[in-house]
């Protein structure tokens, strides 16, 4: 990626400010964190030790061996601890552990207690077997880019979203043909409550496709295939949040994911999922992506959804901290940060266009390592599809003038229906046609100083910053209970999943993290 010009002279104090109030919250946070494990951390541990497949009941074999250890209070040890001690006292594979508990053949709360350390040597082969093939996976990656190379220009981000895997594939690689960088596979609509992640490949999903790690394998696949096809690596993006956070992470490290959605507070506001649980799951995911050399998409631009683009811009910038610091506490570099925002101002606003390259160049300023992830217009767009492929031209326009990395294309036919894969393609069209021919507007153009674009961006860093130094002294349950996120108020204790938080045993321990954030031996 090209160095960051400051083009905008934006006040570095405010940004020095802003930037340790959200470092203190995140490491206030880290401290609850820390403390604490949920039903999912654990099932991702199962995952990661190797359980894989369902019970006769469908049910997944790290849902039957995690809910065995919760209804004998036994999570607050970790998957990791009980495993390894049914292998020491078994000499079975985890795998056949987790059948035999599905089949009543083994019962987790008879197990015989051992040491910590003889807990740790039990599981060691699994854990160096996953790590092994994670590694492996990301080296493939880096053989495809040291290959083909990668491309200086933004990263034409599109979505598929049949129900239907052998569906979405075709899309895909169509789209990938057209000249599509990164396909981002939809989730089915509500897979975020599923407190479980469903087996095999899905041809049935209502607005999305389900995730499952066998319709990851099946794009990787096909992307794969694509990419050796056209000479160019193609990345795959799916949906690492909800219920099943870690779980999904796990996934996409096992089958070669590189683009994950994976926002620290997401699923606490747009999907009312417990804030304890949502805080606990995301740093186990991201400390898992960030292993898997996976970006992570951050969601700043829903807040623009509900809430309006002018006037709380300094929100987004907020979250955009909040999340940069939250993944620094996951180990998670920040060339793998793709922050989010959107071009979301109303068109009927005047100077509309120059607020939205004053947000786009300050980010771009801020977070100068970043992937940042830039969101198209939706909440305006109102059928016309000529206007809307205007209000898409310019929003390619922001882009390629402030050196946004990862650039998910409008559709002209938004808000009408699904995109045809005809859309598709002339939004492909659109933007490689402003990108060719717009390819160094960046570094020929300069900002008035004093003018309205620099302005606007101290305005809103501004705001930002004494909102930051607002939720510092708040801290972060207090602050989402006040809804100053998006305008929506969450509990602490309420939402989903809180009954899956259980606070760690002096005994709990987990293998991949020590690993994956290098505090470990391997």
């Amino acid at each position: 990626m090209a160095e960051v010009k400051e083009k905008i002279r934006l006040d570095k104090s405010l940004i020095d400010k802003a930037r340790n109030s959200a470092k203190r919250v995140a490491e206030n946070t880290q401290s609850f964190i820390d403390l604490h494990t949920t039903i999912a951390v654990e099932r991702a541990v199962c995952r990661l030790l190797g359980i894989d497949g369902v019970n006769e009941f469908e049910v997944p074999l790290p849902n039957v061996v995690c809910d065995a250890l919760y209804g004998h209070d036994l999570l607050s040890n970790g998957a990791a601890y009980v495993i390894g001690c049914l292998i020491k006292e078994t000499g079975l594979s985890p795998q056949k552990i987790a059948e035999g508990i599905a089949n009543g053949e083994i019962d987790v709360a008879q197990f015989k207690p051992i040491s910590h350390l003889e807990a740790r040597e039990a599981v060691a082969d699994a854990v160096n077997a996953t790590i092994q093939r994670i590694r492996n996976n990301v080296s493939t990656r880096k053989s495809f880019l040291a290959e083909y190379g990668d491309k200086d220009t933004p990263y034409l981000y599109v979505i598929v979203a049949t129900g239907n895997i052998y569906e979405d594939i075709i899309q895909a690689q169509a789209a990938a043909r057209q000249g599509a960088d990164v396909i981002a596979v939809i989730r089915t609509t509500g897979q975020s409550l599923l407190d479980y992640v469903p087996y095999g490949p899905t041809t049935e999903g209502f607005g999305g496709t389900y995730a499952t790690q066998e319709n990851f394998r099946l794009m990787r696949a096909a992307l794969d295939e694509v990419s050796r096809e056209q000479k160019r690596y193609i990345r795959l993006c799916n949906y690492c949040s909800g219920l099943c956070m870690p779980e999904i992470a796990a996934m996409g490290a096992f089958e070669r994911l590189d683009v994950m959605l994976n926002d620290a507070l997401y699923g606490i506001l747009f999907r009312d999922i417990n804030p304890k649980r949502t805080l606990i799951d995301q740093y186990f995911s991201r400390v898992i992506n960030s292993f898997a050399g996976v970006i992570i998409n951050t969601g700043e631009d829903n807040y623009l959804t509900t809430a309006d683009a002018v006037e709380e811009a300094h929100t987004v910038l907020a979250s955009q901290f909040l999340n940069e610091q939250f993944a620094l506490c996951a180990g998670l570099p920040e060339e793998q940060m793709g922050l989010g925002h959107a071009f979301e101002i109303s068109p009927e606003v005047e100077n509309g266009f120059l607020y939205e390259i004053a947000q786009a160049q300050m980010a771009r300023q801020i977070f100068p390592k970043a992937p940042l992830k830039y969101m198209p217009p939706t909440k305006f767009m109102t059928g016309d599809i000529f206007m809307g492929n205007v209000q898409d031209a310019l929003f390619n326009i922001v882009t390629i003038a402030t050196n946004q990395r990862i650039h998910l294309l409008g559709m002209l036919t938004e808000a009408i229906h699904t995109p045809f894969m005809s859309d598709r393609a002339l939004a492909i069209e659109n933007a490689k046609y402003i990108f060719n021919t717009m390819k160094n507007l960046s570094d020929e153009i300069e900002f008035k100083q004093g003018g309205i674009i620099e302005n606007r961006a101290n305005e809103v860093l501004k705001r930002a910053a004494e909102l930051l130094g607002d939720i510092e002294k708040m801290g972060i349950f207090q602050t989402l209970e006040q809804g100053i996120f998006a305008g929506i108020k969450r509990s602490s204790d309420g939402g989903k999943g809180l009954a899956g938080v259980v606070k760690k045993s002096d005994i709990y321990f987990n293998p991949f993290i020590e690993i994956m954030k290098g505090e470990a031996k391997q």
